[in-house]
């Protein structure tokens, strides 16, 4: 028995360091920790809601384990989801973000941030608003405003219950009056960016701009050159 032990004791003795060694590197490769910027998505949006509070697109990600492993992972490769299926309208708490972060077994998360995320579900709801026309600078001396006239008079809008709700009109971009003498015809975009709204379907809209000019023509005398026309004169019989 005791010459089986000491048979090849050489060889047996050099594969034992060699185990030894190994699991040293082993071990101390687990103290490596590399940090990535991972992305996060928002998947299965159920149909008639919409995200209504400001989510983070991106989450630090603090990844510990084997140099080896740790060298073999893609950045680009690596990315988050938070599943919305089945939810209904109202406030939702998201924590361990890291359960589906694909990485070998042998890794683990040791820090994120954020933590957790809150995702707040509202209806979506459309609303028809007037159009309301903007205008920068004055008309000419002795021009007024007259009538202004928008087609379509009034747009809808779409997107978060609670914006919606409080949306009451929406503007053009600002018409240019200065020094303007005559009436003019334009079509505009309407200049709307909602939070968690937007315009459904119309983007732009035609003014019909009517200047009345209380000024009376110029009446200019003939230069010298010009040819004048003589009336005719009618005499009665």
């Amino acid at each position: 028995m005791f010459q089986l032990i000491v048979r090849n004791w050489g060889l047996k003795l050099l594969s034992l360091t060699f185990a030894l060694l190994l699991w040293l590197f082993v071990m101390g490769e687990q103290k490596a920790e590399v940090g990535y910027t991972v992305p996060l998505e928002l998947k299965n949006l159920p149909v008639g809601l919409v995200v209504a509070n400001e989510v983070p697109s991106l989450v630090d990600v603090r990844i510990s384990g084997p140099r080896t492993l740790l060298s073999n992972i893609q950045s680009s490769a690596l990315s988050m989801s938070v599943d919305l299926q089945g939810l209904q309208a109202g406030l939702t708490t998201f924590k361990r973000l890291d359960q589906n972060l694909n990485i070998p077994s042998a890794l683990r998360v040791s820090r994120l941030s954020p933590s957790y995320v809150e995702v707040k579900l509202e209806r979506i709801r459309q609303k028809n608003v007037p159009v309301r026309v903007s205008f920068n600078g004055q008309l000419a001396n002795g021009a007024t405003l007259g009538s202004v006239i928008v087609r379509p008079e009034s747009v809808m809008i779409e997107g978060a219950e609670s914006e919606v709700k409080d949306v009451d009109s929406v503007e053009t971009e600002a018409i240019d009056i200065t020094l303007a003498q005559e009436s003019f015809t334009l079509t505009l975009p309407i200049e709307y960016r909602g939070t968690y709204t937007e315009l459904k379907d119309q983007k732009t809209v035609e003014v019909e701009v009517l200047i009345l000019n209380s000024t009376p023509p110029d009446i200019t005398s003939p230069e010298v050159g010009d040819e004048i026309m003589p009336q005719e004169s009618t005499h009665n019989n």
